[in-house]
């Protein structure tokens, strides 16, 4: 059962091939006996997955069929889950129990999924490797000696070594497309506010959203289905109407336009992953596709931008883990500053701390217009850019990173080297754009992906393109050996 998609374990449960409860038993003995090897989880819920289990096999007996009643799924562990320890990879929340449920969590339980518990990531979501959170880093199960990517790395790991089918995960910068991308899943960034942000524990709240993590395109359509749609508890959710995503999965793709950007190909490019995204826009092209070159002319500004306001704003957000309300507080404090100081400190990993203090920098009276200001103008421009390029081509496609999987610890001491891995995938961020990474096959043994990019609230359109290129392909049906 463990190597069956979302869409086939909802058609399983439909003609009672199995029961949920059957389904959880099996998979959380799949997780107790193979996670060790990679470290994916951080909580594991068997008790409250098996009471969730048995209630949506009740709810099928009493005529209920929705497509997601019974399935499996877990969440990154910034979702707060009542009653669940909700630690964002971090000691600061190492004890930290979610009074209430995220929406995104609430809407998916309502829909009748079976949280089975709780994926690694790295601390407060700041990471492309999955190495930096408190709980150790997690391996990629395409090669134990490689990054899965981050911080989404818990849940892709999870994903590609079939310990489970699908989970939810968040990206800031490319949290969810890089570690797809670097596990061989498919995993897709609606557009900013399509996704409720209520419960999420926030890095930088003006380029956080959550988003699907799975196998198929199919799959992603049918978790941003229970996913998506306005809420009122989060100010900075749309109410734009949500529609049938699976519905428009297998429209043809005669005169669909495709942009290539210049930029996406300069020499920062491994050579061989540029060959596969070459090998990705002809398999669309004998679908119908038309492919045209683009220009992304203020890419080049992307990483330094970001890096100036994804900081900054995880500075201020950040600001409440003082050691006072919730989360770690440090021993015998001698006054209210040794209390601030002290619990940060020991709460905080080096990651984290580097972060902080670049944005608080950035903030400060005397730079924040020589650096905050001006990275929120060159943000401008990059939408600007993309608007232009809409305007000529229906998605933009490209390589979701520059390079292949590196191994563990091999940039852990030049945290730049780790900041241009995110080249390709933050100005989607920048710009609020849905942005989606589908497997587009392997170098060495290990995964590549490829990054298609739509305006907004094309999601529908994103997974279109990837399900139609993931039916005449096979990439994504590949497991890693011994998983």
């Amino acid at each position: 059962m463990h190597q069956l998609t979302l869409a086939e374990i909802a058609r399983g449960l439909a003609d009672k091939s199995f029961s949920s409860e059957e389904l959880t038993t099996a998979l959380l003995a799949r997780i107790e006996r193979l996670d060790p090897q990679l470290n994916s989880f951080i909580s594991v819920t068997r008790e409250q997955a098996l009471k969730q289990a048995r209630h949506a096999d009740q709810r099928r007996a009493q005529g209920e069929d929705g497509v997601l009643l019974g399935a499996p799924i877990a969440h990154k562990d910034l979702f707060c889950t009542q009653g669940v320890r909700t630690s964002c990879g971090s000691k600061m929340l190492d004890t930290f129990t979610a009074p209430y449920d995220a929406t995104v969590v609430a809407r998916l339980a309502e829909a009748g999924m079976v949280s089975l518990g709780k994926t690694n990531m790295d601390e407060f979501a700041m990471g492309s490797a999955n190495e930096s959170s408190h709980y150790g880093a997690v391996k990629n199960p395409w090669s134990l000696e490689h990054v899965p990517g981050g911080s989404s790395g818990g849940s892709a790991a999870a994903v590609a070594a079939r310990l489970l089918p699908a989970a939810t995960g968040t990206d800031t910068g490319g949290s969810i497309r890089q570690p797809a991308a670097l596990t061989s899943l498919t995993g897709l960034k609606p557009t900013y506010g399509r996704v409720s942000r209520w419960g999420m524990i926030a890095y930088a709240s003006s380029l956080d959203q959550g988003g699907p993590m799975a196998r198929t395109a199919e799959d992603c359509a049918l978790l941003l289905q229970g996913m998506a749609g306005f809420d009122p508890k989060d100010s900075t959710s749309v109410d734009e109407p949500v529609p049938d995503y699976r519905a428009g999965l297998d429209a043809p793709l005669q005169g669909l336009r495709i942009g290539l950007p210049k930029e996406y190909f300069g020499s920062g490019l491994d050579p061989r992953i540029g060959e596969l995204v070459q090998a990705s826009v002809k398999a669309l092209e004998q679908l119908g596709a038309v492919v045209k070159e683009i220009s992304l002319p203020n890419m080049q500004h992307a990483i330094p931008a970001y890096y100036v306001i994804a900081p900054a704003e995880a500075s201020s957000n950040l600001s409440r883990f003082d050691g006072v309300r919730f989360g770690h507080r440090c021993a015998d404090p001698k006054d209210l500053t040794d209390l601030y100081k002290r619990s940060r400190g020991e709460g905080f990993g080096s990651e984290v701390q580097r972060r902080i203090m670049v944005g608080t920098y950035a903030l400060s009276a005397g730079y924040y217009d020589a650096y905050y200001v001006k990275a929120q103008q060159i943000r401008r421009l990059i939408k600007n850019d993309f608007m232009a390029a809409f305007e000529q081509v229906d998605v933009i496609l490209g390589p979701t990173t520059p390079n292949l999987a590196w191994k563990l610890g091999a940039k852990s001491d030049d945290p730049v080297a780790a900041y241009l891995e995110d080249v390709y995938t933050i100005t989607a961020n920048l710009a609020g754009l849905p942005g989606l990474s589908m497997p587009a096959g392997f170098v060495d043994g290990l995964p590549v992906g490829v990054q298609l990019l739509a305006p907004y609230f094309q999601e529908g359109r994103l997974l279109n393109v990837a399900h139609r290129y993931q039916q005449v392909t096979d990439w994504h049906t590949r497991a890693p050996n011994g998983f």
